[in-house]
């Protein structure tokens, strides 16, 4: 099951694409807003977020004017990969190389169409896994990170 949210700038984007999940009979919980009346996206965000990070959604969509402060919201939490995504590769490397369990979208900077075709291509592919996986834990274990950085 998908969680989808939104805050107020992004609420016209998100009904659009949850009748496009319903017309696809894809599950997915709307956990707000409601309308177009002005809500703080931190809280919004948070609210899906926490979803996935407690595994009740295997996946969310975040929407905002921009997208941007959905994303930072959502991958404050431990276990959040979200991904602001303005096209389609993008969308397909989230999910391919770095197996993005939230994605991000800006209401006032794309069109509906884009948008639906970024949905698509995020919900169907698949993680590729092999050396990418090993990425995929360094994100989870910060410890296993090096924090040296070399300057020339």
């Amino acid at each position: 099951m998908l969680v989808l949210a939104s805050d107020h700038a992004g609420f016209a984007l998100k009904e659009c694409i949850a009748a496009y999940l319903a017309s696809r009979d894809i599950a997915f919980e709307d956990v707000g807003c409601t309308d177009g009346g002005s809500v703080d996206y931190p809280k919004i965000a948070h609210r899906a977020a926490l979803k996935v990070a407690a595994g009740e959604a295997e996946r969310g969509i975040v929407v905002c004017g921009t997208g941007i402060g959905v994303s930072i919201m959502a991958n404050r939490l431990p276990g959040i990969r979200c991904a602001l995504c303005g096209d389609i590769y993008s969308a397909r490397m989230a999910r391919a190389h770095n197996d993005s369990n939230m994605l991000a979208l800006g209401g006032r900077v794309l069109g509906e169409g884009v948008a639906l075709d970024i949905v698509e291509t995020w919900l169907s592919t698949p993680f590729e896994g092999g050396r990418h996986q090993r990425r995929i834990d360094q994100l989870t274990d910060l410890s296993d990170v090096s924090t040296k950085t070399t300057r020339k």
